[in-house]
């Protein structure tokens, strides 16, 4: 019997499609339910197949490219609410297409990757990504992730239309203007992604208080599960890639936490 796991992220019996192909939302779902536009970008078809028809079934509307370029004119095209994208794609790969597309427009973005490598994922992370998972993987997981990637977004932008005025947060020579979701050390502006601009948000607010990984992982990722705990220590080295390793601080076997410099 097949492994459940590898079963849900390698489907049998999907078929090749085209270089860009739209598999359309189911009737309305549920009260309450999210409705988004996904961009799945994924060359190998029985992959790309059951993204598009579980996120379909969550009454999401979904379109498929199979390569890099059709995914740069398709996230154009659609202005998606949240990208799911492989890493390895014909002509350009995952992260060419993301620096173009986040060139364009800030859009949350899933990267999958095949290989288990902490550099692939930081240079995800340092291009644009705000997420990532490793094949195979658990539909169910991907769903939540995606799910909370656009909670975040929302979170975002009923902060800024609620509080247009509010003053930017100075602590140490770090300046964090949340009404702009903009972000300077020492006078020179820090480009941030969502993910990376909650967390830092998160970590500044209580300043030389350890965070646990756990409470970064529900308030930031909106994740109850500890396995995820990995992507927490991925997205910290990323912040301290951009802002300087000084500033956040490891407390092992425990979580991280923010220290300003002193005057």
């Amino acid at each position: 019997m097949a492994d459940p796991r590898s079963a849900s992220a390698y489907p049998t019996g999907a078929g090749a499609g085209t270089a860009a192909s739209r598999t359309p939302a189911p009737p309305a779902g549920q009260p309450g339910q999210q409705t988004a536009t996904v961009l799945v970008v994924e060359d190998e078809p029985a992959i790309a197949t059951a993204i598009a028809q579980r996120l379909s079934a969550e009454g999401w509307r979904v379109e498929v490219a199979r390569d890099g370029l059709s995914g740069v004119d398709a996230a154009h095209r659609l202005r998606p609410d949240v990208i799911v994208l492989d890493v390895m794609l014909p002509g350009i790969d995952g992260l060419e297409v993301t620096r173009r597309i986040q060139a364009e427009q800030p859009v949350p973005i899933l990267m999958l990757t095949a290989r288990d490598d902490e550099t692939d994922m930081l240079i995800g992370l340092g291009v644009g990504a705000d997420d990532y998972m490793t094949k195979p993987f658990s539909m169910r997981e991907l769903v939540a992730r995606l799910k909370a990637l656009l909670r975040r977004v929302d979170r975002a932008a009923q902060a800024v239309n609620a509080t247009p005025t509010e003053p930017p947060m100075v602590v140490g020579d770090v300046t964090i203007d949340k009404a702009q979701r903009r972000v300077h050390r020492s006078g020179e502006e820090v480009h941030l992604t969502p993910t990376e601009f909650e967390l830092l948000v998160m970590l500044a607010s209580s300043p030389r208080t350890v965070l646990t990984r756990e409470r970064l992982l529900a308030e930031v990722w909106d994740w109850a599960d500890a396995s995820g705990t990995r992507t927490v220590d991925s997205h910290i080295k990323a912040l301290r890639r951009k802002l300087g390793a000084d500033l956040i601080r490891t407390v092992h076997g425990v979580g991280y936490a923010f220290e300003p410099p002193a005057g």
